[in-house]
């Protein structure tokens, strides 16, 4: 077993993730997520999509983006 580096359940199922060089231990996606993905700098919500990022700023959608000025971007579809 291995202790989930969000929570610090011992989990059986537990898996890592690698980001940078840096591994993690969860116990499940929500840790992941919550440890992991980055926040919406205009909201805060957590981007587990492929979100906009313009000038090492990272956005949820087109709208957030705009919020904060970063007007040239685009929520890609299709």
């Amino acid at each position: 077993m291995a202790k989930c580096d969000s929570c610090g359940n011992d989990y059986d199922k537990s898996f890592q993730l690698t980001i940078s060089g840096k591994t993690y231990t969860f116990d499940s996606f929500e840790c992941a997520i919550r440890t992991a993905a980055p926040l919406c700098e205009h909201c805060g919500v957590r981007i587990i999509g492929h979100g906009l990022e313009q000038d090492g700023r990272m956005f949820c959608c087109a709208h957030c983006a705009g919020g904060e000025g970063a007007t040239e971007l685009r929520d890609r579809s299709g």
